[in-house]
């Protein structure tokens, strides 16, 4: 019996938050934490699926005509999208999918799956020229964006599927960069709330492109991804009370993930200053998008009163997880505070290398 086993792991976003549907950089860092696809082919038509974690099992029929995607299901979405490049299962896998990302806390779970099933599409049915990071997180990404005409970007798609902590341009001159530093004193602390993404999501970019628009209107060559924070005043004046909050949180946001990249070019990374810099990034996602919950602020007040150097939510919002930076030595102490302050899980994150085939 043929056996694939593909893992992606699970990522945490740095500085970027809710940049990156609106074309704005971000720097993100894959960690080790993870989904793992486990397939053993079945000698059938059918990919017989099971999913422990979630106390789920469905089965797909290769050979049964598609009629409609239902919401939120990847793995279909998956096959479709790879169908158009000519990725086409022609024989069955019982496939074990687990995991260790905590679901729906803003570490990607989704993305996770949704990379690793695409890994193992590839390696199991070609066209192996499409099996490298860059392939597999942009067929991720239209899978569970695209095909969805859902609200996201491509962050959490392409920094699973790249690994390590990368840079990533996510406009129309889309680019990437690893940055080779490492990053030490990671803390990630699942708050147990639920976080909401697609409303949120869609909100918050539908009110920051309204915003921009305002800003055209008036400035007609103003463009996000040129704006200049010393300028903010003037392109607020352009702006509806109502809008100016977020404009001044992608501007901000954006000038803090330009500061952030400056320092990881450094020969020797600043963690103080990389943890100033992220307590200023979550003092816009709080405070001008308010995308926090009770419980968030109060592990985030925990975590710093207990000698963070940095603090910030992590992914859309409305719940989910938080990511800390530590100083050397005092990673169990910050970790026992943010639990009393709540926290449903709290565990020291490492920086992975990416979706892989093991």
């Amino acid at each position: 019996m043929k056996e694939i086993i593909s893992i992606a792991p699970g990522r945490t976003c740095l500085f970027g938050d809710h940049q990156d549907y609106l074309g704005l950089p971000i720097i993100a860092c894959a960690i080790n934490r993870y989904i793992t696809v486990k397939a053993t082919k079945n000698n059938s038509n059918t990919f017989n699926i099971d999913l422990p974690d979630i106390n789920k099992k469905r089965i797909i029929a290769l050979n049964k005509p598609f009629t409609k995607l239902e919401k939120e299901d990847f793995l279909q979405a998956a096959l479709q999208v790879l169908k158009r490049y000519n990725c086409i299962p022609n024989c069955g896998y019982n496939v074990l999918i687990t995991g260790t990302i905590p679901i729906n806390s803003g570490t990607s779970s989704s993305s996770a799956l949704t990379i690793a099933w695409v890994q193992f599409l590839l390696q199991a049915f070609g066209p192996k020229h499409l099996l490298t990071p860059e392939y597999i997180s942009q067929l991720a990404f239209e899978a569970e964006v695209l095909e969805f005409n859902a609200p996201g970007g491509k962050m959490d798609q392409y920094s699973i599927g790249l690994g390590n902590i990368i840079y990533l341009e996510t406009g129309d001159h889309f680019a990437y960069q690893v940055l080779k530093k490492p990053i030490t004193g990671l803390i990630m602390a699942d708050s147990g709330v639920p976080k909401e993404t697609i409303g949120l999501l869609k909100r918050l970019r539908t009110n920051a492109w309204k915003a921009i628009e305002e800003v055209k209107k008036e400035l007609p060559n103003f463009k996000i991804e040129t704006a200049n924070i010393k300028d903010l005043q003037n392109y607020l004046n352009c702006v509806s009370q109502d809008l100016k909050p977020y404009l001044e949180a992608a501007i901000g946001n954006y000038n803090v993930t330009k500061a952030a990249l400056k320092e990881f070019k450094k020969e020797e990374l600043d963690i103080i200053k990389i943890g100033d810099l992220m307590n200023e990034h979550h003092y816009y996602l709080k405070n001008l998008l308010k995308i926090t919950v009770p419980k968030i602020d109060d592990m985030i007040n925990a975590a710093l009163n207990a000698g963070a150097l940095g603090a910030k939510i992590v992914g859309s919002g409305g719940g989910g997880s938080i990511t800390v930076l530590a100083p050397k030595n005092r990673e169990e102490h910050i970790m026992k505070a943010i639990y009393k302050a709540g926290a449903k899980n709290v565990y020291i994150a490492s920086v992975d290398g990416g979706a892989r085939i093991l």
